[in-house]
């Protein structure tokens, strides 16, 4: 590649700028969405689904129909009053301008009231706005007061104003149909399995609510799926539990008022808890105003102390636990706890606009109180049902405990000299036995150890694949962890063992930095949203299970380019934005064509090898935390469970890392 020209741009006064418009949601859609990816792609379609389940969930409607077309666009009707698209003359401008044109506009900032919407899923007056500038196109018909109003957007941009004419259809509703832009997405493709688990997730916390799934596949013909839960969550939890749970589901309801600080304004709540004890599944899901809590939050932290608390206590006064047995954790009760909680509130505080999770005090708080109350009156009432619990919570524990002390054997399995390329699944050795040239590349997937096989020096370089999702190791038990091949394989691989830093686990430090087998661990993913989780996953891994590795200096990250630049005299290749700006700067008026990065897998061994794995020629990024209690943080924040700090440390250093975002 070229040298990087040394000259920089002047940051003066006219070098700030505001995006308007539709680029303040295409140029940044995982600022609203989470993601340009699929998953944020996902996200923008359902928020014109909520738009019509807040519409059904005030009781205009019970039908939902939602339809995806081969061409990858998507189309939701509903029986609702028909979304408000004329004349305005409080704000002076016409609704549709305010709700698909205007971020921050709707209808359901003073829900507190319930005027209009008392328990909303959408509060930020973002969702319709957001998914209109991120399509390629979006058409809206809106059925309302005797007319029918049409309107008709292109990359953001509306096309021929507002179309107004009669109407003598009664049904009222709204009719929205738009395609994801992948000028704003690197993927919009949107598989069969997402929509059939949002709607069925909807219809469980949406009672009474019908969900019609139409889905046109490549041939043109459509598949059909309904979805009706007649008593919601209750219905989901006996389904789930079937005939041989260990208690009947019980469904506990609650409306409570509260503040989550004094001097705020006082909110509603409303819960729903439906659960029931078994032995042979487990399950725990929380929605909060139909929103599905993938993170949890509030009230599943509630969930988490009040059953843990109450159920400890219970034992304790009824001598279940043996004499200096130690208290039970709540895995032990969530192993045989089958939980569904649908909450609602006037007031909700998400942990982003995509709503995976809330952080509302209140309502842990009155969370709390309800449960350990109602769990105090179901054991007194049905002590039968109490002792089948307790029973079964105490073998969960000491299975658990159990399980907990073999894993010294793990120490064993990673001490003992293995036949890695015979013991280890598409494990590719070197040649040389010689530790000091000896290279281990960790790539994702089949394709790409296809690739990086063919590039590799045979002589000192060896590759291993992740074979599917990766787990993070800062949020998983070591019994968990110990249970996955993935990972177990990679320390096998390593030869080293593992360090385990807890008082409890002292035997399972088995760690001899002596017996590595490499000279180098060289990380290898795509530079794309996967590859960096991938790579960010790997190296949780390490850190939890070898942070000496990392401390010495043997972890390495390939750095692989984003785009590949042909001239007729030569191939650049850039590894991120700025490197490409300089590259075009070069290349000048010449012809060239540019690509994008297709992913490892699908890479030329030649250019496999001059990019990533010819030490002449290859970038490796050295892992090096300067400071462990430092690199330790940042793993915690970004990966562990405390939402609430993430939050914080986003807001206030989110900025720093602009500049680094791919916007391309």
């Amino acid at each position: 590649m070229a040298a990087k020209s040394s000259s920089k741009k002047e940051y003066g006064n006219e070098a700030i700028r505001s995006l308007k418009g539709a680029d303040r949601v295409r140029k940044r859609p995982a600022v609203i969405f989470g993601s340009d990816g699929l998953e944020g792609c996902k996200h923008s379609v359902f928020e014109i689904i909520s738009n019509s389940i807040d519409e059904a969930r005030e009781g205009y409607g019970s039908k939902i129909s939602v339809t995806r077309y081969n061409d990858n666009s998507i189309e939701v009707e509903d029986m609702g009053r028909g979304c408000p698209v004329d004349f305005n003359n409080a704000e002076n401008r016409y609704n549709w301008e305010l709700v698909y044109c205007e971020l921050y506009a709707g209808g359901k900032y003073d829900n507190v009231s319930g005027d209009n919407y008392e328990y909303s899923l959408g509060l930020n007056g973002l969702g319709a706005c957001a998914t209109q500038y991120s399509s390629e196109y979006m058409d809206v018909e809106v059925n309302r007061d005797g007319y029918l109003y049409k309107l008709h957007f292109e990359k953001g941009e509306n096309i021929g104003g507002l179309s107004k004419e009669p109407s003598k259809r009664r049904q009222t509703g709204t009719k929205t149909r738009w395609k994801p832009d992948l000028e704003v997405f690197t993927d919009i493709v949107i598989d069969k399995e997402y929509f059939c688990d949002v709607l069925k997730k909807q219809s469980i916390v949406n009672p009474g609510i019908t969900f019609i799934l139409k889905y046109q596949n490549e041939d043109g013909g459509f598949e059909s799926f309904e979805y009706l839960y007649k008593n919601g969550i209750l219905d989901y939890v006996q389904e789930i539990a079937g005939d041989s749970s260990l208690t009947q589901p019980r469904l506990w309801t609650a409306e409570r008022k509260g503040k989550d600080r004094e001097d705020m304004n006082e909110y509603k709540v409303k819960y729903n808890f439906a659960f029931c004890f078994s032995k042979t599944v487990k399950l725990a899901e929380y929605f909060h105003n139909s929103s599905f809590l993938e993170y949890g939050g509030s009230t599943e932290k509630a969930v988490r102390q009040a059953f843990t608390s109450y159920i400890d206590s219970y034992m304790k006064q009824n001598n279940k636990y043996l004499k200096n047995e130690a208290k039970l954790q709540f895995v032990d009760v969530e192993d045989c706890l089958v939980m569904v909680s649908s909450s609602f509130s006037t007031q909700t505080s998400y942990e982003n606009q995509t709503k995976k999770a809330i952080n509302n005090k209140f309502i842990y708080d009155a969370a709390v109180d309800f449960l350990k109350h109602q769990l105090e009156v179901y054991f007194i009432e049905n002590p039968e049902d109490a002792n089948k619990i307790c029973d079964q919570v105490l073998i969960n524990k000491r299975s658990r405990e159990s399980a907990e002390k073999t894993r010294v054997n793990t120490k064993k399995l990673y001490a003992e000299k293995l036949d890695m390329a015979n013991m280890v699944k598409k494990f590719v050795d070197c040649r040389t036995k010689d530790v000091s040239l000896r290279e281990l590349y960790i790539v994702e997937g089949d394709s790409a150890l296809g690739s990086v096989k063919l590039a590799r020096n045979a002589e000192f370089q060896a590759v291993i694949p992740v074979r599917g999702k990766i787990l993070n190791c800062l949020k998983a038990s070591y019994n968990k962890i110990f249970e996955s091949e993935i990972i177990t394989d990679l320390m096998k691989v390593l030869g080293c063992g593992v360090e385990v830093k807890s008082a409890k686990n002292k035997e399972l430090s088995s760690f001899n930095l002596n017996a590595l087998r490499w000279n180098k661990v060289v990380i290898c993913t795509d530079a794309d949203y996967d590859g960096f989780q991938i790579r960010t996953l790997i190296l949780t891994m390490l850190y939890t299970l070898a942070p000496t590795l990392i401390e010495k200096g043997y972890v390495y990250i390939a750095e692989s380019p984003l785009y590949e630049i042909n001239t007729k005299d030569r191939t650049y290749f850039a590894y991120d934005e700025n490197e490409r700006i300089e590259i075009m700067k070069m290349v000048g008026n010449s012809k060239f064509t540019i690509q994008r990065s297709k992913g490892l897998g699908e890479n030329e061994p030649d250019m496999m090898s001059l990019t990533t794995m010819n030490p002449e020629t290859r970038r490796l990024i050295q892992v090096t935390p300067d400071e462990a209690e430092h690199t330790k943080f940042m793993f915690d924040m970004l990966l562990g469970d405390n939402l609430s700090a993430r939050k914080e440390f986003i807001n206030n250093n989110g900025h720093d890392y602009l500049e680094m975002a791919d916007i391309s």
